[in-house]
């Protein structure tokens, strides 16, 4: 990615000039945190999968040909459920494509991403890479574009039956005597958006959802529907969308998907909105907000027992539509593997993902999974080289720091006090934004994100009665905004430890100073 960003340079060093405050109530809790916020998406998308996770002949490769070096970066990552195989590509993808001898499987057009699909990555190589990475759990979207029903229903035999069945038993012919138990399925991918292969209006979308969810609950009454939600806040059928879907699949389904993607938009003088981009996460709030409403809407008109919850299986910075997103072109032109969505992300990229990530705990309540698009390469948080290293984007500090502390712990309602500054996309918002999690530890962490682009922000915290003793800051912050991590420089931008945090014993009060464009977590123990 090329980010033309004319800018000025902030410093870390800038006077205080504006303040907030955070208090932390035990008695005041909004949801436990569901592992599954942690989860991330590998679809078969440029150098995601092939070169990315799977590279045979690769230093680093083990017999799987599955690269080590980026199983470890998975691992301190933090990752949880992995969506696969798609996304876009799902619409087109025939999963009998990807099981038996590798050398009997097809090579075949991918039309989502205008490449050639090897086929030699597929269901059993992923749910092996998963059980390598640390057992992670596989969440399976279905192709409900060219097909459905009926192949939902196979798919769903072939992997989670015993034995005993054609299907069952193709499996296990296939090296998988145990069933792989997958729990968490997506009905079809982004059904609402007019570049999906077999896009659907809502109606024809939610009958069809319904009976997929129907028949799939009759071979296995326990697994976990997710069903198409918009694909963006912005769809002119937003809204609509939800409560036709909603109102079909109700009681059969348990998630109903959000999609959402950030990135600074171009202003006519030709630099970029950064300070719209910074508040990205006022968007995503509103988002999550408005779906629950439908969630509400529709379970009251049904009068209805079940609950419903937000899986926001694709977010993420994207340059969307600018160089590296574009596909390749032309009849003849259907390369294996290319190189696309390779954004490099920068610092202030990283401030606006870690904003995001605050904003899925802050909703906890409503949001029970949540999938960073994608894993590897591709708007990801760990690139590799093909034949080379692999490294951390800038993006992969807020989410590790976060999944390490937050795993297991429990969201405090916050009660924060902030300053406001102007946007022009979304008017008046925070400077601050800010969650709390008490760990299983009891130790509190605070993760905090100052919009501001000029001023940095004397930050106070005040703890429960039963606080610790001891504080740990640790903060993203450069004072060149487009600073990143690249092939040649792969460290340029880390966590760094934040000095000014103190913690007075005696009152239970924190203060911390927040350089401008940053994201801190404040860990008490």
């Amino acid at each position: 990615m090329t980010q033309q960003i004319t800018t000025t340079s902030t410093s870390s060093h800038s006077p205080v000039s504006q303040t907030s405050r955070l208090i932390v109530d035990n008695d005041f809790e909004v949801a436990p945190v569901n592992d599954r916020l942690f989860g991330s998406f590998v679809e078969h998308l440029g150098r995601c999968v092939y070169d990315g996770i799977y590279e045979p002949g690769h230093p680093e490769a083990d017999e799987d040909g599955f690269r080590k070096d980026v199983i470890e970066l998975v691992r301190e990552l933090g990752a949880t459920t992995i969506r696969y195989p798609g996304g876009n590509f799902v619409s087109g993808y025939r999963w009998e494509d990807g099981v038996g001898p590798k050398g009997d499987r097809p090579r075949r057009l991918d039309l989502a991403w205008h490449s050639t699909e090897t086929n030699q990555f597929g269901l059993h190589e992923m749910a092996k890479w998963l059980h390598k990475v640390s057992g992670n759990e596989l969440m399976e979207a279905v192709n409900l574009g060219t097909r459905g029903l009926k192949n939902a229903l196979d798919l769903l035999e072939y992997a989670n039956i015993p034995g005993g069945t054609e299907l069952s038993e193709r499996r296990r012919a296939n090296g998988a005597d145990e069933p792989f138990g997958i729990r968490m399925w997506c009905l079809g991918n982004e059904m609402d958006g007019p570049w999906q292969t077999g896009h659907k209006n809502a109606e024809d979308y939610g009958k069809l959802a319904a009976s997929v969810a129907a028949g799939m609950r009759m071979i296995d009454p326990d697994v976990e529907l997710v069903v198409c939600g918009s694909s963006s806040h912005a769809m002119d059928t937003f809204g609509e969308w939800e409560e036709t879907v909603l109102d079909k699949t109700y009681e059969n389904v348990d998630f109903v998907s959000c999609h959402a993607y950030y990135h600074p938009e171009l202003k006519a003088d030709g630099t970029r909105d950064m300070a719209s981009f910074l508040a990205s996460g006022v968007d995503m709030d509103g988002f999550i907000k408005d779906v629950a409403a439908a969630i509400d809407a529709t379970k009251a008109r049904l009068k209805s027992r079940h609950d419903v919850f937000i899986s926001f299986d694709e977010w993420n910075v994207w340059y969307l539509g600018e160089e590296p997103s574009r596909n390749p072109e032309g009849i003849g032109n259907w390369p294996v593997a290319p190189r696309l969505l390779e954004d490099v992300y920068s610092a202030v990229d990283a401030v606006v993902f870690g904003d995001l990530l605050i904003t899925l705990l802050r909703n906890a309540d409503r949001v029970h999974a949540a999938s960073l698009a994608q894993l590897v390469n591709v708007i990801a948080p760990i690139m590799t080289e093909t034949g080379g290293p692999a490294w951390r984007q800038t993006t992969f500090y807020p989410f590790s720091l976060t999944a390490k502390y937050a795993k297991g712990g429990t969201v405090l309602e916050p009660k924060l006090a902030s300053g406001t500054y102007e946007t022009a996309k979304y008017g008046e918002v925070p400077t601050i934004n800010a969650v709390a999690v008490r760990g299983a530890d009891g130790a509190v962490t605070v993760f905090v994100t100052n919009r501001s682009l000029e001023a940095a922000n004397d930050f106070e915290i005040r703890l429960p009665e039963d606080h610790g003793t001891t504080v740990h800051a640790q903060t993203l912050h450069e004072d060149d905004l487009l600073a990143a991590n690249t092939l040649d420089d792969q460290t340029r931008v880390t966590l760094h430890d934040n000095d000014t945090a103190t913690l007075d014993p005696a009152t239970g009060t924190i203060h911390v100073t927040l350089p401008p464009v940053s994201w801190t977590a404040v860990r008490v123990k």
